[in-house]
């Protein structure tokens, strides 16, 4: 099947694309008002998109209102936000979390998240996440109805269980995250792994047995 995303199936891009690329990582993102109310919401349109410096993307929609979202809001104003990765043990507070609560009502406080200070930023961490992304806002690009949010992370926590001082490596398999798949409901762990070394020069000539 072709797919005119440009006019006839331009509707359908949504359906389409999230059915395709997968798995999105979840960005559970940490906010803060400008008068203090926390907000916690998930985005799977979200990557790392560079490491010199390093640089998170979050692709944030509008409410069914048309406003903007807390989360958007909140970043601009206040230019701090964190990004905590979702585990599989987190993944009911996460889907609560994502419902559209009034902005005046903390995700944090009604569903009961524990949350611990940040070091760099004013947003504090949620403590159900082994791996937080501390980040400044740097930029909003708009394009269309897309607002594609640029934020430079400064401080990176990992949690002791998870990484291993003397070697420097982190127990990527033993994290047990989740991302988001196809339609609406659909997730995926990311336990099940498999190794490839990556080939350099003569070698990647070479066909490789199965």
């Amino acid at each position: 099947m072709e797919f005119d995303l440009l006019s006839r199936h331009a509707g359908e891009a949504y359906k389409l694309l999230t059915a395709v690329v997968v798995p999105r990582p979840i960005a559970w993102v940490a906010t803060s008002s400008n008068s203090g109310v926390l907000n916690a919401a998930p985005f799977s349109f979200f990557n790392l998109l560079g490491s010199d410096p390093p640089v998170v993307a979050l692709g944030i929609g509008d409410k069914s209102d048309g406003q903007p979202k807390d989360s958007r809001r909140n970043i601009e104003e206040i230019g701090e936000f964190v990004v905590n990765l979702v585990t599989h043990e987190a993944r009911q507070a996460m889907n609560r979390s994502a419902a559209e609560f009034p902005a005046e009502e903390s995700e944090v406080a009604v569903i009961g998240l524990e949350t611990r200070p940040s070091l760099k930023v004013r947003p504090p961490r949620l403590a159900l996440s082994p791996v937080n992304l501390e980040c400044v806002w740097r930029e909003t690009i708009a394009i269309g109805h897309n607002r594609i949010i640029l934020g430079e992370v400064i401080h990176l926590h990992i949690d002791d269980a998870y990484f291993d001082v003397a070697s420097g490596h982190v127990a990527t398999e033993r994290l047990d995250l989740i991302a988001r798949m196809h339609g609406r409901g659909w997730y995926a762990r990311t336990t099940e792994l498999f190794e490839m070394p990556r080939l350099t020069g003569p070698a990647a000539r070479l066909k490789p047995a199965d």
